[in-house]
């Protein structure tokens, strides 16, 4: 199945390196995100797992908990998290989906219908917490995911998720943004009573709502 923004994500039960999960459930509140690779013990999900690990206190901060999978047996998992410790520095310190039957990776679309082996399941889901998807993005195996832009993302939702605003291109947590155009100036008065610069009627910019 295809999942298209906004959609309510497929829930899921899963054995996990931290014991079985309902999806939904897991979440409860918070956001999350899914993100998986395409088998245990390649190099560049090694180093991503090693990151998001060390990243940990940043999702935790913006309310957002991270969940991994991949399509082997969780036995393999402990392994492979031994390894990443001793290269990366951090072991992974939030779930591994164990897939080892491809129903979440089939569930997500995550697996090619012409690969030949599982080596395009490299996906980012992050969702919020009413469940529904926010972004997607699918990566190469040969590209390491980006979990700052990650975070900058999750900062972008979570602020436009609460007020009518949209960022710009290379916005970061911190920065000017831009008033949606579906608020008129009139509203955006009541809204943003310090005010705004207007380079085009349909583009205002105003310092970040709550920074």
């Amino acid at each position: 199945m295809t999942i298209r923004l906004g959609d309510v994500v497929p829930d899921f039960e899963a054995e996990t390196t931290e014991g079985p999960i309902r999806f939904h459930e897991w979440l409860g509140n918070s956001w999350g995100v899914l993100f998986s690779h395409p088998k245990n013990f390649t190099p560049v999900c090694t180093t991503e797992l090693g990151q998001v690990a060390r990243l940990k206190p940043e999702f935790d901060r913006r309310n957002v908990k991270v969940i991994g999978l991949s399509v082997d047996p969780l036995d393999a998992h402990a392994k492979w998290s031994e390894d990443i410790a001793e290269t990366q520095g951090y072991a992974p310190n939030f779930p591994l989906i164990a897939d080892q039957d491809r129903k979440v990776s089939d569930l997500y679309d995550m697996i090619h219908p012409n690969a030949s082996d599982t080596m395009t399941v490299r996906s980012v889901f992050i969702v919020g917490p009413d469940k529904k998807l926010k972004l997607s993005l699918t990566y190469p195996a040969s590209a390491g995911r980006n979990f700052d832009e990650i975070l900058r993302v999750i900062d972008s939702l979570q602020l436009t998720a609460t007020h009518a605003v949209a960022t710009p291109a290379n916005w970061k947590n911190g920065d000017d943004v831009i008033i949606v155009p579906s608020v008129s100036d009139e509203a955006a008065k009541e809204k943003f009573p310090e005010g705004w610069k207007t380079l085009k009627p349909y583009l205002r910019v105003v310092p970040q709502p709550g920074k």
